[in-house]
C-alpha cells in the first residue's frame, strides 16, 4: 500500500546546496517513495554538482534575489510538470563573514539580505506557483527549533526564522481563501549540515546539544527529511499552518544533571 500518497505526484525542492543539506534528503526520501522530484538550486555549478549525484533528474537554476527570477523558473518548470503537488522551501542564508556581532549592530544590509532569501522568497515562490499546485498540495518550509533563545551566534537569523513561523502561519490563510493548500514549518535542532557549519561558534553547540538531548545523539537530517515527506504526504491534511518541531526532545532537558554538574564542579 502507499501509505503516503506519492506515486505519480510531483515535488519541487527549492534549496538543495550539497549531500548533506536537508533539501537534498528529503528529495531523496521522496523519489524512494515513488514521487517525481524536482529540484532547483542557486547556482549553475551546483547544479552540475547534483546533476552527478542524481542523473536525469531535473535541475533547475534560481537566485531569488534576483527579481523576476523566481517567475522565470516557475515558467520553466510547469513547462514540463504542469501539475505540482507539494513544496520544500529549504532555502536560507545568513552573512557571517566577519563573525558574530552585538545584535545591535547588525547592519541593515544584511538583515534586509536574510530576510529576502530565507522568508520573502516562499512568500514569492507560493505566489508564482499558486496557479499550478493541486488543490491538495502542502508546502513545507524550514524553520529552527526555537526563535525565543538568544543564541549569539545564531544572531539575526533567528528573527529572520521567526518571520518565516509568521509568514507560514499568512500564507496559510491567504490561500486558504480559495483552495485546499497547506503551509507548515519544520523546525529542527541543530543539524550536521555545511551551512550549518558557518555559524561562528556552531560545532560547540553543536556537541553542547548532543549532552542534553535525552537520547544522547543529536538530530539527523534524515529524521527532518522524513517529517518533512509527513507534511506533504495525504496522511498529514489535518495539519496547517503549525510548526512541527524536531529536536529529538533537547527542549525539555536543558537542565540535564550531568551537564549541570560538569558546570558546576568546573566553575568551583
Amino acid at each position: 500500500m502507499d501509505f503516503l500518497g506519492f506515486e505519480g505526484k510531483t515535488f519541487v525542492v527549492f534549496g538543495v546546496a550539497n549531500k548533506k543539506s536537508v533539501g537534498f534528503h528529503a528529495g531523496r526520501v521522496l523519489a524512494e517513495q515513488g514521487a517525481t522530484v524536482v529540484y532547483v538550486v542557486h547556482t549553475e555549478a551546483r547544479r552540475e554538482a547534483l546533476a552527478k549525484r542524481l542523473p536525469g533528474a531535473p535541475i533547475f537554476v534560481c537566485d531569488v534575489e534576483v527579481p523576476g527570477d523566481v517567475d522565470r523558473v516557475v515558467s520553466e518548470i510547469v513547462a514540463g510538470h504542469p501539475t505540482i503537488h507539494g513544496v520544500v522551501h529549504a532555502i536560507a542564508f545568513a552573512n557571517y563573514s566577519e563573525g558574530p556581532r552585538p545584535f545591535h549592530e547588525v547592519p541593515r544590509q544584511d538583515f534586509l539580505q536574510a530576510m529576502q532569501i530565507s522568508c520573502h522568497s516562499l512568500m514569492e515562490i507560493s505566489g508564482a506557483l499558486k496557479p499550478h499546485l493541486d488543490p491538495d498540495a502542502s508546502v513545507v518550509t524550514i524553520s529552527i527549533s526555537t526563535t525565543v533563545m538568544a543564541a549569539e551566534n545564531y544572531g539575526y537569523m533567528a528573527p529572520v526564522k521567526a518571520a518565516l513561523d509568521s509568514a507560514v502561519v499568512f500564507l496559510a490563510r491567504s490561500f486558504a481563501a480559495d483552495s485546499r493548500v497547506r503551509f507548515n514549518c519544520v523546525s529542527p535542532g541543530l543539524l550536521k549540515t555545511n551551512s550549518a557549519a558557518g555559524i561562528p561558534g556552531y560545532v560547540d553547540s553543536y556537541l553542547y546539544a548532543e549532552q542534553v538531548i535525552p537520547r544522547g545523539a543529536g538530530v539527523k537530517t534524515e529524521e527532518v527529511a522524513n517529517t518533512i515527506a509527513f507534511l506533504l504526504s495525504r496522511v498529514s491534511s489535518g495539519i496547517n499552518a503549525q510548526r512541527i518541531v524536531v529536536d529529538a526532545g533537547m527542549s525539555i532537558n536543558y537542565f540535564d544533571r550531568r551537564v549541570v554538574k560538569k558546570v558546576v564542579d568546573s566553575a568551583s
